[in-house]
């Protein structure tokens, strides 16, 4: 199934347009605002986003800028009532891949999300979010509140397997083993928890990222 964020605060609109792709094995998910939008983008990044221009809390030149600068590859489509050539061309010079003009064919919007998918790919699996804390893995980046942080290649494998076990209460054994003793190289327990005070201190001590007394530790979305 693929994951679709609908940007759209006209809920006929909204709704006829999910009903529609979901029977077309989408997952689409409508946000009503931009805030709202920014919340679940930051909780987890979908393989599309259509977009509308005319939001109550804002523009969609500016959104389109914003998700532009978080998800270079975040595939986006402008679906708008807003058919002057003026903003067609604003749409894609603010990061836009497609500009849909309303009113429209669903089939045809249907045609054009699989042609912009099948160029992408599924980016939304390059992306691993928790809470404020976002991963790169195409490029080994990491983001807190969208500013990059820089961290050592032990912290950085840490975060990673914390996050690809989002919800799940990893051991302090399982991660020496899985981290550190892959390589055949002995660490103890202080290794691990000098690395992560590291990263807790870089990541400005998330509330996302928990520790589970005598056990391990676990990441898990708060917000």
């Amino acid at each position: 199934m693929i994951d679709l964020y609908y940007i759209e605060d006209d809920p006929d609109i909204a709704y006829a347009v999910k009903e529609y792709l979901e029977r077309k094995d989408f997952k689409v998910t409508i946000c009503n605002t931009f805030a709202g939008a920014r919340l679940a983008l930051q909780a987890r990044v979908p393989s599309l986003v259509l977009l509308d221009w005319n939001m109550p809390d804002g523009r969609g030149d500016s959104m389109c800028q914003w998700i532009r600068s978080n998800w270079k590859e975040l595939p986006v489509i402008f679906l708008t009532v807003r058919g002057d050539s003026s903003d067609i061309v604003s749409g894609f010079r603010n990061g836009a891949d497609d500009y849909v003009v309303k009113p429209f064919e669903l089939e045809v919007l249907y045609s054009r999300i699989r042609a912009l998918l099948r160029r992408s790919g599924n980016v939304a699996n390059q992306y691993l979010s928790c809470d404020e804390i976002m991963m790169d893995l195409n490029r080994r980046t990491v983001f807190c509140r969208t500013e990059e942080v820089g961290l050592s290649a032990a912290e950085y494998q840490l975060l990673l397997y914390l996050m690809q076990n989002k919800g799940k209460t990893v051991t302090r054994e399982k991660i020496l083993e899985q981290i550190w003793d892959v390589n055949g190289n002995y660490v103890n327990n202080n290794t691990l928890t000098v690395t992560m005070k590291r990263l807790r201190d870089k990541l400005d001590q998330p509330a996302c990222l928990k520790t589970v007394r005598s056990v391990g530790y676990r990441m898990v979305d708060t917000i």
